[in-house]
C-alpha cells in the first residue's frame, strides 16, 4: 500500500513535468542573428566599440575578430570602449568579446552599400564602476551554467512540481495505516 502510494507521488510529478515539455519541443527555432554591414576605411580599417546593455563603452575589453572560425585579428578596447583593427578584406566576420558577439558582413572602402554602418558595436555583459566608464570583467564560468540551469523554464517547472508533489506524496505515505 505504502509503494502504491509512493509510485502515483511519482508519477504524478512526471506527468506534470510532462505539460512542460510541448512548450519547448514545440517552441520555434531561434532566429538566425542579423548580419549587419559595415564599411572599412582605408587600409582595411575596422573601427568599432564594445558597449554594456546600459549603452556605456567598455574599457579593457578584448575584442577578436573571427573569420571561418578563427581568430584574424585581436585588440583591446580604449577606456571609451573603442578599438580599430587593420587589415582586413570585405566578408563576413564574427567580432567577439568574451561575453558578446556580433557578424557583419565588412565591405572595403568605396564598395558599401549606403545603408552600411561606419563601425561595428558589440553589446556585452559588464560591471559598471563608475558612471562614466564600465570596466571588463571576465566570468571565467563559476555559477553561470546554474543561473543558465536555473534559467529554464522547464527546469523551473520540474522543481515546483517535485517541491509540491513530493511533500504530498511522503505525507500520504506516511500516514498511510499498516495491515497486519
Amino acid at each position: 500500500m505504502k509503494i502504491t502510494r509512493l509510485v502515483r507521488g511519482m508519477a504524478l510529478t512526471l506527468a506534470t513535468l510532462g505539460l512542460c515539455v510541448p512548450q519547448v519541443a514545440f517552441a520555434a527555432e531561434p532566429a538566425a542573428p542579423a548580419i549587419l554591414d559595415v564599411a572599412l576605411s582605408d587600409g582595411g580599417m575596422l573601427h568599432g566599440r564594445v558597449v554594456s546593455v546600459q549603452g556605456t563603452g567598455v574599457a579593457g575589453a578584448p575584442v577578436f575578430v573571427r573569420a571561418q572560425n578563427r581568430d584574424v585579428a585581436t585588440a583591446t578596447t580604449a577606456a571609451d570602449g573603442t578599438f580599430a583593427v587593420q587589415g582586413l578584406k570585405g566578408g563576413v566576420y564574427q567580432v567577439a568579446t568574451v561575453q558578446g558577439h556580433g557578424i557583419y558582413r565588412l565591405w572595403s572602402a568605396g564598395t558599401a552599400p549606403p545603408a552600411a554602418q561606419n563601425g561595428a558595436v558589440v553589446y556585452t555583459q559588464s560591471t559598471v564602476v563608475d558612471s562614466n566608464v564600465v570596466h571588463y570583467t571576465q566570468d571565467c564560468g563559476g555559477d553561470g551554467a546554474l543561473k543558465m540551469l536555473l534559467s529554464n523554464p522547464v527546469v523551473i517547472a520540474g522543481l515546483v512540481a517535485t517541491a509540491i508533489a513530493l511533500p504530498i506524496a511522503l505525507n500520504q505515505w506516511h500516514h498511510t495505516p499498516v495491515s497486519h
